[in-house]
């Protein structure tokens, strides 16, 4: 049995004020999480999501790129710092990064 944690991030398609975010941006990221990790997943589908923020509705559109790693502490403090780079990157307000433990067979 080898117990993974599944890494999830959402990437906007658009920074909070509605201008496109450069596909270059995104090119980046999967290049920066190649080179750290040596393998991911990215989805072309767009998903949308909807939230609101201090009484602001905002309306998604998003890629979604997920990797499977190795359980660790130093993978996890990883992704806390990288989601701070992120936020400033794409001017965003938060970026959705979310992780569960997988049992990959």
């Amino acid at each position: 049995m080898n117990v993974l944690r599944h890494y999830e991030i959402l990437l906007p398609l658009r920074f909070n004020d509605g201008r496109p975010v450069p596909e270059s941006l995104r090119a980046e990221v999967v290049l920066e999480l190649r080179q750290q990790f040596r393998a991911l997943t990215c989805e072309t589908q767009v998903l949308q999501g909807f939230w609101e923020s201090e009484g602001v509705f905002y309306e998604d559109q998003l890629v979604r790129i997920y990797l499977d790693l190795p359980d660790t502490a130093d993978n996890r403090e990883f992704f806390k710092r990288y989601k701070e780079r992120l936020k400033e990157r794409f001017q965003q307000l938060d970026i959705w990064i979310t992780s569960h433990l997988v049992d990959a067979l």
